[in-house]
Order: structure tokens, then C-alpha cells, then sequence
């Protein structure tokens, strides 16, 4: 399937800063869509494609905590490059923590901006492709019965056959065969690749909380 074209979203309550990333993000052959408010870009649709946002740190009626929590509330996770007026190590710091791609204080190169686009929009390309996988690596956890899940939750802590069947009430032999459908429907060649699909789900899980 051809990937859409990627889209950046910018949040600027300047006027003139927004017309210039929105003319730059153009030449780059890429979709953009600017906002003067965190309310406005909130409320928006947003296509299903590769994105990024880049957003001053310092927008008029919203503080920076306020903003990040309704993004989590709407779940919204876009790699994000901080660009400030003002910008000071202490802003840097907490947009940096708050999971920034870059923090460009202004006035900033072209080149500089277009870089970071590039990073974020890589970064996000990832994280979709992560997210198809996990998704796919879900719904063979789901055709596991109560049981099978069971058990191979415990074989992934590390748990010998024996001990699981004692644990929850059956046979050893029991245990292997729930075991190997298990390993089975969820694709799984080997306990390690058995370990890694766990892995992978817990960790994409984390990183969406």
C-alpha cells in the first residue's frame, strides 16, 4: 500500500512564524496544517498519516502542562519539535523530558527546522509500523483459551513446566501441550521469540500510557 503523503502540524499563535514553517514544511513536498491555538489544533481532524507537531512552548491561554494532558486525554502521541521565543536551558530541559524530537529556540535555520521534521517524521513512520505489528501480535495472543494463556505467561516469567503445573493444578504433559498450541497460534518458533512477542507488546503498552 502507498504511504500518504506525510503531514506536519504546527501550533503558533505567531502569525508570521506560522506562514513561514507552512511555507518551508511546502517546498519539502509535505502537507501542512497550521493552528494559532492549542483549542483549534485540539479540535481538528487529523488525516491517518506519518506526522509530526511543531508548536511554540509558550501559547497564549494554555500553559505547557495543560496542553501536554489533553493531548494524553485524547490520546494523541505525535513526535513533537518545541520551538520558543524565548528559549532558555530550563525550557529546553522539560520539552526534552515532555519527549521532544528537537527544541529550536527562535529565530532558528531553515535547515535546522527541516532536519527535525525529518527526524520526527522518521520517528513516527516507526512508531506505525511498531503499532501494525503490535496489533497483529494482539490478536494471536486472543485466539489463545484462558488456559493456553495462562500457561505461557508463566513460561515467559521463567517458569519450568513442572512448577506451572503444580502452580495451577495440572499435569507436566499438560502443560507442554498447552504450551506448543500456544507457541503454535502465536507463531512462535522458540521460547526466545515466545519472550520477545511478551516483550514487545509490554513495551509498546508502556510507551502509549
Amino acid at each position: 500500500m502507498k504511504e500518504s503523503i506525510p503531514i506536519v502540524f504546527v501550533i503558533d499563535d505567531d502569525g508570521s512564524v506560522r506562514r513561514a514553517i507552512q511555507h518551508l514544511v511546502k517546498s519539502l513536498g509535505l502537507r501542512v496544517e497550521v493552528f494559532h491555538s492549542a483549542k483549534e489544533f485540539l479540535l481538528s481532524k487529523r488525516p491517518q498519516a506519518p506526522s509530526c507537531l511543531v508548536r511554540e512552548v509558550r501559547l497564549r491561554g494554555t500553559s505547557h502542562a495543560d496542553f501536554q494532558r489533553n493531548l494524553r486525554r485524547v490520546n494523541i502521541n505525535l513526535p513533537t519539535i518545541f520551538i520558543a521565543a524565548h528559549g532558555d536551558i530550563r525550557t529546553a530541559v522539560r520539552a526534552m523530558k515532555a519527549g521532544a524530537v528537537e527544541f529550536l529556540p527562535k529565530p532558528f535555520r531553515d535547515q535546522e527546522l527541516v532536519e527535525a521534521i525529518q527526524s520526527a517524521l522518521a520517528r513516527d513512520r516507526a512508531e506505525r509500523q511498531l503499532g501494525v505489528k503490535v496489533g497483529a501480535l494482539r490478536k494471536r495472543l486472543e485466539s489463545l483459551t484462558p488456559r493456553e494463556l495462562q500457561v505461557v505467561t508463566l513460561v515467559v516469567s521463567g517458569m519450568p513446566n513442572k512448577l506451572i503445573g503444580d502452580q495451577i493444578g495440572i499435569s507436566e504433559n499438560t502443560v507442554k501441550v498447552h504450551r506448543s498450541r500456544a507457541m503454535s497460534k502465536v507463531h512462535a518458533t522458540s521460547l526466545p521469540d515466545l519472550v520477545r512477542i511478551f516483550e514487545t507488546i509490554v513495551a509498546h503498552a508502556r510507551r502509549a500510557a
